[in-house]
């Protein structure tokens, strides 16, 4: 078996071409941390991952402690061991455990890295424009790049949130699905409120009204909703799967990679979506280049609608040698890909280095 030799973690700061706002945060720049592993025989594995300030309980300071710790216990032993020590670990935190333990599943060449034929995954992209007159020609700018699903953040004031959903199904004209989403915004009274009142013409699904934690808050929403629920940050397991799936008016479930531990485990998360007779959608749209490759690798074989993979897109320039083809609206899995990091940006955007051999 393969022993861990080496390993190199990195914290990145990847400015964005333009501010990216969700309803707790705006971000202008990412900063994933990244993992290098070598092996006494010679083979190497990586993956990043970005934890959001905001998004959970995680924190980019308890990440890193836990990588120092994972990675010094794991010097000298197998990369098998690595992975499910991780794993063993993963309430501790869900991103770090899961860069871990992707970067040994890129590093085994994990089948679901193996490309047999290229392959085009339509992306959603945010729609970022306040006022009609803006958002009309992002709109057509969108779809001139061949965008078909579009996101629209609401969460803060209903009454303004319904106003400007109206202008973009106006903007639109049918040529897109909408996807909505408070980002864990409202409370249970303004998320009702929201989505009783919305027209679903075009309307995809609206995620996340309510905390996370408050399941009943989301099914009450769920309950009066003219358009199918999304429950996004609560779902990390096989058991939220199934407990979304018990409630009346959740139609999908959202899964990032970044909160299931590995590609293994994501790719039964999502087979259980399935299982249980809802839709899935795939991707984080905070991860680096690196990460989304990895979802969309995984995204090859389970999902048929547009990813949330487009993370990729923000920073103002790549991570990835050769980089991920976008075409059209789509990633674009080339036959046969299989990149390697370039080393050139990855020295550029480093802000801090530890290794441990």
């Amino acid at each position: 078996m393969s022993k861990v030799a080496k390993v190199t973690l990195r914290r990145l700061r990847l400015p964005l071409v333009q501010p990216y706002r969700l309803s707790y945060r705006t971000f202008e720049e990412f900063e994933p941390f990244l993992v290098e592993i070598d092996t006494d025989d010679g083979r190497r594995g990586f993956a990043d991952g970005h934890i959001s300030p905001g998004s959970s309980s995680e924190t980019r300071e308890g990440g890193w402690a836990f990588l120092t710790d994972a990675i010094k216990a794991s010097l000298g032993r197998d990369a098998d061991d690595l992975k499910d020590g991780a794993l063993a670990r993963f309430g501790e935190s869900k991103v770090a455990v899961t860069l871990l333990v992707t970067a040994v599943e890129v590093l085994e060449r994990h089948p679901d890295l193996v490309v047999p034929e290229t392959t085009a995954l339509p992306l959603l992209t945010p729609i970022n424009a306040l006022d009609p007159a803006g958002i009309a020609k992002e709109v057509e700018s969108w779809l001139a790049m061949g965008f078909r699903t579009f996101k629209v953040k609401v969460g803060k004031d209903v009454d303004g949130d319904l106003a400007r959903v109206a202008a973009i199904q106006r903007a639109v004209a049918g040529r897109a699905t909408l996807r909505l989403d408070a980002n864990r915004a409202y409370s249970q009274a303004s998320g009702e409120e929201f989505a009783a009142a919305l027209d679903p013409a075009g309307i995809e699904l609206f995620e996340q009204p309510c905390d996370d934690k408050d399941w009943d808050a989301n099914a009450a929403v769920a309950a009066v909703s003219r358009v199918p629920l999304m429950l996004d940050e609560p779902i990390c397991t096989l058991a939220d799967i199934d407990r979304a799936a018990g409630i009346k008016g959740v139609g999908y479930c959202k899964l990032k990679l970044k909160r299931f531990g590995s590609l293994s485990r994501l790719k039964e998360g999502l087979e259980r979506v399935k299982a249980n007779g809802l839709d899935a959608v795939l991707g984080d749209g905070l991860g680096s280049e690196v990460h989304n490759w990895l979802e969309a690798a995984v995204a090859r074989t389970t999902i048929t609608n547009a990813g949330e993979f487009n993370g990729f897109l923000k920073p103002r320039e790549r991570l990835l040698s050769p980089p991920l083809p976008f075409e059209n609206g789509s990633l674009v899995l080339p036959k046969g890909y299989a990149p390697a990091l370039d080393r050139k940006a990855v020295e550029r955007f480093t802000v801090e280095t530890a290794t441990f051999a």
